[in-house]
């Protein structure tokens, strides 16, 4: 009995992990530049005083699905996507560089420019901030003009210009902030080759039909794991009624 209401137990316990994992993911179907948790179940034997007789099963996010979003245009002037490969680079809540591919972005009234989850924007030397202006735009290569206060259609002064980098996929790790940041910790450098384009939003690449489909795969087996042990429950009363007959 024991063996059956722990490998239940675990399977019940696992499952929330993984419906924790896909409910995340369906929560930012409508964030900017999201990538999609992936998830996966392994099994993996217990190991001990003799033989692996059980196994057990161990929910894990292996990885980040890389899968561009959809390119939605809104000719809003600060919103911005990145053509191709490539990322924002934004100051983490911990004051660390990280990564991100959403370019919805803002303008504080202190004058600090973030996305819209309120992480600052970098650029050449730090946290990009902007001066009172009528007008502003964002080149290709990231650059930051405007068009300041009082000045002329024909006045634009840069500003700053946005790190855009390009690190290997494999050298990024996601955290749970929703940010990827350097599995070495070493900040990426900037590459000129990364384009944006101004006018434009990259959706999250979460499919939701899949989404939803996997949440009710995991909601089935977070039941059947759950009868198991009750299953077990009923075989240790039963063996115990045949003990105490049999005395």
């Amino acid at each position: 009995m024991d063996r059956l209401i722990y490998l239940a137990m675990n399977g019940a316990a696992q499952t929330l992990v993984a419906q924790s994992a896909n409910s995340n993911n369906l929560a930012n179907a409508n964030t900017p530049g999201f990538r999609a948790d992936l998830n996966q179940f392994r099994a993996m034997a217990q190991y001990g005083a003799g033989q692996p007789s059980r196994v057990w099963a161990m929910a894990e996010r292996p990885g980040v699905d890389m899968t561009p979003g959809s390119m939605l245009e809104t000719g809003r002037e600060l919103d911005v996507a990145i053509n191709g490969r490539g990322w924002f680079a934004v100051q983490a809540p911990d004051g660390a560089e990280a990564y991100s591919r959403a370019g919805d972005l803002r303008i504080t009234p202190e004058g600090l420019l973030t996305n819209g989850a309120g992480h600052p924007v970098l650029g050449s030397g730090g946290p990009i901030a902007i001066p009172q202006a009528e007008k502003i735009e964002i080149g290709a290569d990231g650059t930051i003009s405007i068009r300041p206060v009082g000045q002329s259609a024909s006045t634009l002064s840069e500003v700053d210009r946005i790190k855009l980098v390009n690190p290997p996929p494999e050298q990024l790790e996601k955290l749970g902030d929703g940010l990827l940041r350097p599995r070495d910790g070493a900040p990426a450098l900037a590459d000129a080759e990364v384009r944006v384009v101004s006018g434009v939003l990259e959706s999250s690449n979460v499919d939701t039909v899949a989404a939803l489909v996997d949440m009710i795969a995991l909601a089935r087996r977070f039941e059947m794991q759950v009868k198991l042990m009750r299953t077990a429950e009923e075989n240790d009363s039963v063996s115990a009624a045949l003990m105490r007959v049999t005395g």
